[in-house]
């Protein structure tokens, strides 16, 4: 495997992301933030940000995919959410938990970083994923 991942001993438990990945591979893929839009462009669930969380990884799978990788060669993830308050872990959450076993991505996930946005390119996108994974 490429990537290892692990929370050291003394770091922050639980999270819902491991705090580090080591990757051994020499291929890097990265995959440029996915939104809740179908192949065709047209919004998925809108006002729904569990729903977005959740094409938004579907979207991040298939460009993995695409470029022969999986959530399990992926060393991090990032999240931008639009209007992000502390409330909203619940349902960024629960997109996150409901969309794991469908797109192969383990729980705790990859390091991540969840980064509150103004907004993003359009107004009803509320939630945008980006990725690096490397390969053998």
């Amino acid at each position: 495997m490429a990537v290892r991942q692990f929370t050291p001993r003394g770091m922050l438990q639980p999270t819902p992301y491991h705090h580090v990945a080591v990757g051994t591979g020499s291929r890097h893929v990265h995959v440029s933030g996915q939104v809740a839009r179908d192949a065709d462009g047209a919004p998925v669930a809108p006002g729904d940000l569990a729903g977005q969380v959740a094409h938004a990884l579907r979207n991040t799978a298939l460009g993995l995919a695409g470029a022969g990788a999986s959530f399990a060669d992926v060393l991090r993830l990032t999240f931008y959410v639009t209007r992000w308050r502390p409330e909203l872990i619940g349902p960024f959450m629960a997109g996150v938990q409901g969309v794991a076993d469908e797109v192969g991505l383990s729980l705790p996930m990859p390091p991540a970083s969840l980064i509150g946005v103004d907004f993003l390119f359009e107004p009803d996108v509320l939630v945008e994923v980006e990725a690096t994974a490397l390969l053998d």
